[in-house]
């Protein structure tokens, strides 16, 4: 398959996985683990989607700490060993993708760090459809979303007219925008509408059934 034939850029958090549990899970380890008491109430929900570092200092900052990298390896720790293995695929995404990968070529790209993620990804049964996972480096130098699909674009050297950027997030409209990309938001992760809408996307999808009806090769087929 080649580049001309087209590329989905699939975010992987709220998108292909629904990984909210571990991710809570892992946050209030982090807590825990700098000595703070998490509260029950707090809904983790809205922070899912950006790079871990904005996460862990928005959780910090309600009980008045500044120890984001400690916040960030205690995290970490705890999602490596036990979090990751908590994530769910939604329903109809793996038919989804499997459809797509026939038509495009597919690739993971998200936030997560590219170690978790790969480790992810292989774990799905749909992982053969997947041609590459791209996720943030430990020297920080994509935690940007639109410098990683700009790496991505390069690596692969995929064309911006026809590769597509699908997420659930604001950050992932805006950086596939960055990049010349058609960017759709779906309704089914962490994002709302509102959000999705705010941020320009160019479409959004109800269902993850929706998604086989995308293509990269023809910039109309989702307008």
């Amino acid at each position: 398959m080649t580049a001309d034939r087209g590329a989905i850029l699939l975010d992987l958090d709220g998108t292909l996985i629904d990984s909210r549990p571990g991710i809570a899970a892992s946050c209030e380890a982090a807590l825990r683990a700098l000595g703070h008491t998490p509260d029950p109430s707090f809904d983790v929900t809205p922070l899912i989607g950006p790079p871990l570092p904005l996460v862990i200092a928005r959780l910090l900052q309600r009980a008045g700490d500044d120890r984001i990298e400690a916040g960030v390896a205690a995290y970490r720790a705890h999602y490596g060993e036990i979090g990751l293995h908590m994530a769910t695929v939604y329903p109809g995404i793996a038919d989804a993708v499997r459809h797509l990968s026939a038509h495009a070529q597919c690739f993971v790209v998200t936030s997560k760090r590219k170690d978790f993620a790969s480790r992810i990804v292989a774990s799905l049964d749909f992982a053969p459809a997947i041609r590459g996972v791209y996720g943030t480096e430990p020297d920080g130098s994509t935690d940007d979303k639109a410098r990683l699909i700009a790496s991505v674009l390069h690596e692969q050297g995929l064309r911006s007219s026809t590769t597509i950027m699908v997420g659930d997030r604001s950050h992932d409209i805006v950086g596939g925008h960055a990049n010349g990309l058609r960017a759709i938001g779906v309704l089914w992760g962490y994002g709302s509408r509102a959000e999705l809408e705010g941020a320009g996307a160019d479409h959004l999808l109800d269902a993850p059934a929706e998604l086989a009806g995308l293509s990269a090769a023809e910039p109309s087929a989702a307008d």
